[in-house]
């Protein structure tokens, strides 16, 4: 419940900046930001597409917008708002990780080994591009290499237990005894 608190509280505030100066592309990247943790997905998309109009080179905009049409399964449409954040900064592993992921839900292994891989040159203790790569071996049936990604993942600081528990990405390699060991001794932490 405070989180939901949380986000209407945002949501109020970033209106208050958007009321103040209706050119504030950032307040509407972040209010899009408050409605997607609500999954109040239409609102996020129409700010950050508020956002790109205000400001077409702000590429965490498109990052964002992409990441809730992927949530939604409009997997076109956010793979064409990652190239973009791609094109407008190269230097940001974020989104080479973004379509790197859909690139495995689409069984396109090569295409996400070649982004997930560009998003770990950027930076290589990328917590969430260690977890897809991960996934990108558990979609493949590789529990071994899987489990040695997720583990350097964990290691670095991943620790969204419950995506891990749940996600059908992980269904090939979920009986195996490496991610079973890993989620396991999680466990015997808490």
């Amino acid at each position: 419940m405070a989180k939901i608190w949380k986000y209407d509280f945002d949501i109020a505030k970033f209106s208050r900046v958007i009321e103040q100066n209706p050119q504030d592309y950032r307040a509407y990247k972040d209010r899009g930001n408050a409605y997607h943790k609500k999954r109040r997905y239409d609102r996020a998309i129409a700010d950050y597409t508020r956002a790109i109009e205000l400001n077409p080179d702000y590429f965490l905009a498109y990052n964002n917008r992409g990441n809730v049409y992927l949530q939604l399964g409009q997997y076109d449409l956010a793979v064409a708002d990652y190239n973009k954040a791609i094109e407008l900064n190269p230097k940001n592993g974020m989104p080479y990780n973004n379509r790197g992921f859909i690139n495995i839900l689409m069984g396109r292994y090569g295409d996400a080994e070649r982004d997930i891989r560009r998003s770990l040159e950027l930076n290589e203790n990328n917590i969430y591009a260690l977890n897809s790569m991960s996934e990108l071996y558990a979609a493949k049936s590789d529990a071994e290499e899987a489990c040695k990604w997720l583990k350097r993942a964990i290691e670095k600081g991943y620790n969204n237990w419950n995506y891990l528990k749940t996600s059908g990405t992980y269904d090939t390699i979920r009986h195996s005894p490496c991610f079973k060991q890993l989620i396991a001794r999680k466990e015997k932490q808490q």
